[in-house]
């Protein structure tokens, strides 16, 4: 069986909370589901690069919209950045400003990156190769 590629979105909280952080060439085991909030990844990284998400990592899914672990090797990290301004219906919710996305290639990822530019970091896109046996 061949193998197959994932993007995967990890929030930088989820890995700062409780997650271990990882490098390009690891093999990790992660709760995943398919992509949910497109509509902030569009602001928080671009439309095409929101576009290239297949699966969200969870930490914290528990319930039914629980999944099984899936496991695979991290073929590239990058970090993801915008800056954040109040919405027009309240003033202290801060939304991604479109536009503003900046992404960058790492080899390690710990959750604990510094702000860039005046932005803010958001999280990590991965390539993941998951294991054939992992996909059933």
């Amino acid at each position: 069986m061949i193998g197959v590629t994932y993007v995967v979105w990890m929030d930088g909280w989820q890995l700062q909370c409780c997650g271990d952080a990882f490098a390009v060439g690891d093999r990790v085991t992660w709760s995943l589901r398919e992509a949910s909030d497109t509509t902030w990844l569009e602001a928080a990284l671009g439309p095409d690069r929101a576009r290239s998400v297949t699966h969200d990592e969870d930490h914290h899914t528990d319930g039914p919209d629980s999944t099984a672990s899936t496991r695979g090797r991290v073929t590239s990290i990058e970090r993801g950045y915008c800056r954040y301004a109040p919405t027009s219906q309240d003033p202290r919710v801060l939304m991604p400003v479109p536009g503003t996305a900046l992404i960058d290639r790492v080899s390690r990822a710990d959750g604990w990156e510094p702000e860039v530019d005046g932005r803010m970091f958001n999280g990590y896109l991965i390539t993941l190769d998951v294991d054939p046996a992992a996909l059933g």
